[in-house]
């Protein structure tokens, strides 16, 4: 990994459910979706359990921005979702 490159984690919620994932390493990122590159991997994008509605947080700076997942695709070693709604939280929120 190159200096110029950062680690890009998400932490994924589902409402009555709870967290689902926490701190799981995505490729991109931005506030319109996210990409997980699965390819040469023993991972699958079907093992992971990420669907439309659950709620996606990220890190940018000191600070949280918040989003829903609108959809999912899972094709060729990638999982692709899109991000609707994504927001800059307060900050004073706090996600332990």
């Amino acid at each position: 990994m190159s200096q110029d490159q950062s680690y890009r984690t998400v932490d994924i919620e589902r409402r009555g459910y709870g967290r689902r994932y926490t701190w799981l390493p995505v490729d991109e990122l931005s506030h319109s979706e996210f990409m997980i590159d699965l390819t040469n991997t023993y991972t699958r994008p079907e093992m992971l359990d990420i669907q439309p509605n659950d709620i996606v947080r990220w890190r940018e700076g000191e600070r949280y921005i918040q989003g829903r997942i609108a959809s999912v695709e899972r094709a060729d070693g990638r999982l692709l979702a899109q991000i609707e709604d994504a927001q800059l939280l307060p900050p004073e929120s706090f996600y332990p």
